[in-house]
């Protein structure tokens, strides 16, 4: 499962970095589907970067990788 995040992030990390930003998986909890990420860059203390976290990268991974069902920033 970690390599299809790997790969899944790897499509929408140009997004981010467009905006001066950019995410690094940290783990991946396949018993419990939970993925754990770090926000870098210009996403640390953005306000608006818990709606990226949910409404972006969240619903990407949840629909590119089976069995991954949440995400939460360490």
């Amino acid at each position: 499962m970690r390599q299809l995040v790997e790969e899944a992030l790897e499509k929408i990390r140009p997004a981010i970095q467009s905006d001066g930003g950019d995410v690094q998986l940290v783990d991946v909890d396949e018993a419990e589907g939970n993925v754990q990420l770090q926000l870098l860059g210009a996403c640390q203390g953005c306000p608006m970067s818990m709606l990226t976290l949910k409404a972006g990268i969240e619903r990407t991974l949840v629909r590119l990788v089976p069995g991954v069902k949440s995400v939460e920033t360490v």
